[in-house]
């Protein structure tokens, strides 16, 4: 595959993530302390069900855009394997953090662990809008 189109790709995917991901953070997740507290668990289920459509196939074809990347674009530099960096924190922040706060609210409403699931979310924020800003440089400095 020519490199601009991965990085192309690789930016187009990241892209995406990161807007999926700045509307959870500022719009769903906030809401959830909203949602009614005796059909909570419903309400959850729906999100988890609804989100995973969303956000499962894109993240999955990330993780392997950014390994292709990493290794056919190693001439680009550093730029590359801080991506691919960023794609393994955000992957292991889903597992480890918000993972886990989603299992404790499909128990039920729980205020402790929605304020963390908002607290802790911003390291996926965060992490892909440094993603996508560092593919768009590149993709920028692959065609200028």
């Amino acid at each position: 595959m020519p490199l601009k189109l991965l990085v192309l790709l690789n930016f187009a995917c990241a892209a995406y993530l990161t807007g999926v991901i700045w509307t959870i953070q500022l719009a769903h997740y906030p809401g959830f302390a909203q949602a009614a507290r005796d059909t909570f668990p419903a309400f959850h289920q729906q999100h988890a069900r609804g989100i995973s459509w969303v956000v499962l196939g894109p993240m999955v074809l990330e993780l392997a855009l950014a390994n292709w990347l990493a290794w056919q674009g190693r001439a680009l530099g550093t730029a590359v394997w801080w991506a691919l960096g960023l794609v393994v924190l955000i992957w292991a922040a889903t597992f480890f953090i918000s993972v886990p706060f989603h299992n404790r609210l499909a128990q039920g409403y729980d205020y402790v662990a929605i304020d963390g699931l908002v607290r802790t979310n911003w390291i996926r924020t965060l992490a892909w809008t440094a993603r996508s800003g560092i593919l768009g440089g590149l993709l920028y400095s692959l065609i200028r």
